[in-house]
């Protein structure tokens, strides 16, 4: 996988950053056939298959394999890496990896649309200082 597509906290240039150990060129990008679900009690999103989802997010073009490595770390258990193809601004396909929720943690996962314009607002500066995924990258 050369590329991600990110559709929750790392959409954020800052954060990619700190977890990646990169500044990564980013575009935007929709992903079809998902959607984007708050997790219970936490400021950041799980995706899940949904046939008539869309979700937007950015596309990171070229992420290096020592970046996935520490990628994997941050996300954690809960997540596995699947290759999906992305629609850009264009209409063009890009193929990109992008974190999952894995089926036996579906039940952390609220009803809800997550709000990334909440999360800028109100719950970013105490997610960079608390989340435990950068301790482990």
């Amino acid at each position: 996988m050369k590329n991600l597509f990110a559709y929750g906290t790392l959409m954020c240039n800052d954060i990619m950053q700190a977890v990646s150990g990169l500044s990564l060129f980013s575009m935007p990008g929709a992903l079809k056939g998902y959607s984007r679900r708050a997790v219970k009690g936490e400021p950041y999103p799980g995706l899940i298959p949904d046939p008539e989802g869309r979700v937007e997010g950015v596309v990171y073009r070229d992420v290096p394999p020592p970046a996935w490595d520490r990628l994997d770390r941050f996300e954690g258990a809960m997540y596995a890496r699947r290759l999906v193809q992305v629609e850009l601004a264009d209409g063009a396909l890009l193929p990109a990896g992008v974190y999952v929720v894995q089926p036996e943690f579906m039940d952390r996962l609220d009803r809800s649309d997550w709000d990334f314009a909440d999360f800028i607002r109100n719950r970013k500066s105490s997610f960079q200082r608390t989340y435990k995924g950068f301790r482990s990258i």
